[in-house]
């Protein structure tokens, strides 16, 4: 009985070393994934994306730049108006020091102080015709 225990043993710590040696040779590898700065760590940007153009799929293109960027984009879609010629970036609260970062993932955009408590946001994104000239975009 007490050999029957002792193989019990030995075949539990077996399989606890197999189910270890699995979980390290299925963990992905971190040299060969792309990061991207995660939105909330530093300084955190919120803002919200418009379409202001009848360019279909801006809205969603600058998101994926300003998130790969690490801006925290909490909503997209079309603005109300949809004949912007140029890029607005509507500062909601707070300085302006991030705008920098915003106009750098997007390629340009016009600074407005355009402050508003109740959106919740540092800046609201209004995108135009300069952005995507012509009705092209590229991803």
């Amino acid at each position: 009985m007490e050999l029957a225990r002792s193989h019990i043993v030995a075949g539990a710590a077996l399989l606890l070393l197999a189910v270890a040696a699995g979980v390290w040779w299925l963990a992905p590898d971190s040299r060969t994934s792309t990061s991207f700065p995660i939105p909330g760590e530093g300084e955190r940007i919120q803002v919200e994306v418009l379409n202001a153009t009848r360019v279909s799929g801006l809205a969603r293109t600058m998101t994926s730049r300003l998130r790969k960027a690490g801006i925290d984009v909490v909503y997209f879609g079309n603005a109300q108006e949809s004949g912007l010629d140029s890029t607005l970036i509507l500062v909601r609260r707070g300085d302006s020091s991030f705008v920098g970062r915003i106009r750098e993932a997007i390629g340009g955009g016009k600074v407005l102080l355009s402050p508003d408590e109740e959106l919740l946001l540092d800046a609201s994104v209004l995108l135009g015709l300069d952005i995507a000239p012509e009705g092209r975009i590229d991803p």
